[in-house]
């Protein structure tokens, strides 16, 4: 057993190839106060959506299909006194981690367990479904962790 904390979950999609490099596992949090003006997801924002899910019980999900996870939501740090242990959990099975956010780059910086995040809030009039990161949003920035906290250190930032 992991932990005995509980995550409000509004689904669990294995096998999908929309949210990151190759076949991930997309875990769909619930909640998020963001509420941007063209959100894809936004029955996500309810906070009390979705069942909640013990950590133990997600991760037998993700290691029943094999695939790297993709937190996304709503929005995943919401959630983040629980989301950190299943991070840590999930990295020490040897699992990659991307998480979609809509908070800031600064408001990132002391959180662990998270190998790449997609961070700020979706911008409508910036759409662009082109973009190679992946992101929706030039407003959108996609960076792993210890690239963005080198970055950070060095004081450099685009």
């Amino acid at each position: 057993m992991t932990s005995s904390a509980t995550l409000r979950i509004l689904d669990i999609v294995p096998g999908t190839s929309v949210d990151g490099p190759g076949l991930r596992t997309s875990i769909y949090f619930a909640g998020c106060s963001h509420c941007c003006a063209g959100c894809h997801n936004p029955q996500s924002w309810d906070m009390n959506g979705g069942e909640e899910m013990a950590i133990d019980e997600i991760i037998a999900i993700v290691e029943e299909n094999g695939f790297n996870v993709t937190f996304s939501g709503g929005d995943p740090i919401y959630q983040l006194n629980a989301l950190i242990p299943l991070a840590y959990e999930l990295h020490k099975r040897g699992y990659n981690i991307w998480c979609y956010t809509g908070f800031s780059f600064e408001e990132l910086l002391d959180i662990d367990g998270i190998d790449t995040f997609q961070f700020n809030p979706f911008l409508l009039t910036s759409k662009n479904v082109d973009l190679i990161s992946g992101a929706a949003s030039v407003s959108e920035f996609l960076m792993p962790t210890v690239v963005s906290i080198a970055i950070t250190i060095i004081g450099l930032w685009f």
